[in-house]
């Protein structure tokens, strides 16, 4: 039902009355939020807010507020209120967005918010239609104090956020939220004559699964547990391996890796002769010969040039010219600051410290294993080596599929033994895999005890940091859609045809999960507490300290389950991609501008019900004018969306770079991830850059259409798909296609279309 805002919590005591009074008395604002949610909309009828001053001076329905759609349930509506008018008497209706009629009042008396406190009982807004239907939305009213200060603030970082760049004379981001309604979009070649589906074209191999995925299936396979050496993929199919004497699995461990013995400096002693080495290159820790009783340290910085080596006695440099960008480390691979803060970490932190286990915690259904596939990608397109080992999997190994429910009951000593052995289990795999260079684990069970968690922090101790991730859910609607697709999707109940006696079986289950669950309160932790929808939520964070537990926690806030679709396309053809010319800023080809022509038919075909959808496009031209006969949505322009920057070789055709400049096209040619253009960037460097890109793209909850450049839609497409950094400079993003991402509680799938040969 529907919930009432209140006042802090703590105003009810000296120091809240104290600290309202200050507010009052500097000018104090409400900041108001309204919101309604409703999965059954009728027709065109769009809520509406009308009322009392300073909604809209009268009780004049035509004068109504229209509430903005957040999302296809949700529709919402903020505003400051002066402090001389902190009653607000109020109603919701239902009307057209741009007609008086019909009109619907909700049924029941009107609201009162006073100074910022809903008077009387929360209730949901009902309408009555024709005849005897009723139309029930869920209210959410949300009231904060803002001081002027904070609004001017926010005002200003508005403004400095938006000023052209000194360099470009360009904005990092620039919105037009007016849509250019007057736009030509009508071409007798751009017309889309058949349906989408025409133009759907098959997705490259190695691509994102367009089936449904569970997400426990894409782990880590369980190195440690063997079944007549056939490894069960518990879908019913198996696949003989080798093993290795101990167990382990030969076609699942890597190629033995000699340890590396490399010695961290002594902080108070890192600018006395310490050997810390800077180089030019590929982002990682080797270590250096010994030399004069000193063991050196290399860091190595991401860029496709020589290693410069210099002696701890700091008066030689040496050349190294072997480059082995598959070495596992525990540094990341992305250059700049990512690697400066994970280099602090090394050198600061205790030893543990430098291998990091994400511990989830939580009962069955509150998406433990969908948030640990989505932190994993993350890490991954990051540059960390982070793997997702799931027990569940291990279980299905060691104990077979069929499972009752019996088997997870606190009272079973038995069951509760072998969960806890093959915990255990996936434990030391962990380790083992950190101990041989993985950086940052994810440990995905219930772990819903202390026991159990005490028991992992033992196992843990010395060898790897651990950060306890416990998700709470409260919504009950959200619960049951998990069940059901933990029945549809889990290998648990793959033999089992009668659905409901599956459902039955694991509500059961569940119900023996909440007889013992114990909520963390030990350790370092991150409490994600209905931050599933992305409306609202909490994150409660203890004892969290370093560069990466920082990155995990900002990207946790910003992520939710809401289903959307992104629409990533590069711009169409330019004039430069006609005459072979990396770079530049040149306008479209004739080809280009029908594919621009076409593409605004597509987005309004395929989005006509979705218009809270935006289109991100680059600074370039080629972008904004692909997206300029798209009317209807408003273009937000990123800078950080501009092609890979080419350096000195900007406006070169490959052939000229290769003639002129044959030691950096060799360079680029032996490794396009890393190799920077002189004066440029490398693939790298993009990734970097694209990261707030990719966390707003996590936070949104509309659709989204962005139109860039092949490099920078490599490194996108990379994250949602979840391909390896060295794959990202060789990914297929042809002109004139549109690759659509479907995000959702089942995980990342993706469709092709081909407008244009």
């Amino acid at each position: 039902m529907g919930t009432g805002a209140s006042r802090n919590p703590d105003s009810s005591s000296h120091g809240g009355e104290e600290r309202e009074e200050n507010l009052d008395q500097a000018g104090g604002q409400l900041y108001v939020s309204l919101k309604m949610e409703n999965y059954k909309l009728k027709g065109e009828l769009i809520p509406h807010v009308y009322g009392s001053v300073p909604l809209v001076g009268s009780w004049d329905s035509s004068k109504a507020l229209s509430m903005e759609r957040e999302s296809s349930s949700m529709w919402e509506l903020s505003f400051v209120v002066p402090p001389n008018h902190e009653t607000l008497d109020f109603k919701f209706l239902l009307k057209p967005k741009y007609n008086n009629a019909p009109c619907i009042v909700e049924e029941g008396p009107n609201r009162l918010l006073t100074g910022g406190t809903l008077q009387g009982d929360a209730r949901s807004a009902l309408f009555k239609l024709n005849g005897d239907e009723v139309l029930e939305y869920q209210v959410f009213i949300k009231a904060d104090r803002v001081s002027p200060f904070d609004l001017a603030a926010s005002w200003r970082a508005y403004q400095e956020n938006l000023q052209p760049s000194t360099v470009r004379g360009i904005p990092d981001v620039s919105i037009n939220s007016v849509p250019d309604t007057g736009a030509e979009n009508d071409s007798s070649s751009a017309t889309l004559e058949l349906d989408l589906e025409h133009y759907v074209i098959p997705a490259p191999e190695t691509a994102v699964n367009s089936g449904l995925i569970y997400a426990a299936n894409m782990t880590e396979t369980p190195r440690s547990l063997t079944h007549a050496g056939v490894f069960s993929n518990s879908e019913g199919s198996g696949s003989v391996l080798q093993f290795y004497k101990d167990g382990g699995m030969l076609g699942d461990r890597p190629t033995a890796i000699k340890e590396m013995e490399v010695m961290v400096p002594d902080p108070s002693k890192l600018y006395s002769g310490s050997g810390m080495v800077e180089s030019k290159s590929v982002g990682t820790f080797s270590p250096l010969q010994k030399q004069d009783g000193h063991r050196g340290l290399f860091v190595d910085r991401g860029v496709g040039s020589p290693r410069l080596v210099k002696s701890a006695s700091a008066t030689t440099f040496s050349i190294d010219l072997k480059l082995d960008s598959e070495t596992k480390n525990a540094m990341p691979a992305a250059a700049g600051a990512v690697a400066a803060a994970a280099v602090a970490d090394q050198m600061l932190g205790p030893k543990e410290d430098r291998n990091l286990a994400i511990v989830l915690v939580g009962l069955p259904a509150r998406g433990k294993t969908f948030t640990a596939a989505k932190l994993t990608r993350y890490l991954r397109w990051l540059g960390h080596d982070t793997k997702h080992f799931n027990v569940g999997k291990y279980r299905r190994l060691k104990h077979g599929v069929n499972q009752s429910a019996e088997f997870f009951s606190g009272d079973n000593t038995e069951g509760m033994e072998a969960r806890n052995e093959v915990a255990a289990l996936a434990m030391d795999d962990m380790i083992a895999w950190m101990q041989e260079g993985g950086q940052v684990g994810i440990f995905d069970a219930t772990n819903s005890t202390r026991n159990r968690r005490n028991m992992l922090m033992k196992m843990a101790e010395g060898k790897c940091k651990i950060i306890f991730l416990e998700t709470i859910c409260n919504d009950e609607r959200i619960i049951e859609r998990n069940i059901r697709l933990k029945i549809q999707q889990s290998p648990d109940y793959a033999e089992e045809p009668d659905f409901e006696a599956g459902y039955r079986d694991f509500k059961q289950r569940l119900d023996n999960y909440e007889k013992i669950y114990e909520p963390v309160e030990e350790g370092s932790y991150i409490k994600m507490i209905d931050m599933v929808k992305g409306q609202g939520g909490q994150i409660q964070v203890n004892n969290i300290s370093g560069y990466l537990p920082g990155r995990i926690v900002f990207f946790l806030v910003n992520t939710h389950l809401t289903p959307r679709p992104i629409l990533l396309t590069r711009h169409g053809e330019s004039r430069d991609n006609v005459r072979g010319r990396i770079g530049g800023d040149s306008g479209l080809s004739d080809t280009g501008e029908i594919y621009a022509k076409k593409l605004a038919n597509f987005v309004e075909k395929r989005l006509k019900n979705e218009r809270t959808a935006s289109i991100w496009t680059s600074t370039l031209q080629r972008t904004i004018l692909t997206a300029s006969s798209s009317a209807g949505f408003p273009k937000i322009q990123w800078r950080a969306l501009d092609e890979i920057n080419a350096g000195v070789c900007d406006g070169m055709t490959y052939e000229e770079i290769k003639k002129n400049m044959p030691e950096e096209y060799e360079s680029r040619k032996k490794d396009k991830l890393r190799y920077r253009y002189p004066r440029g960037e490398s693939y790298l460097d993009v990734i970097q850059r694209l990261e707030p890109v990719i966390i707003e793209l996590e936070r949104q909850r509309a659709p989204v259409v962005v139109i860039s450049h092949q490099a920078v839609l490599r490194a996108l497409y990379a994250y949602f798909a979840d391909r390896p950094l060295k794959e990202i400079p060789h990914i297929e993003t042809p002109l004139h296609t549109i690759i659509e991402i479907q995000m959702g509680v089942t995980g990342v799938q993706e469709k092709r279309y081909k407008l244009m040969d």
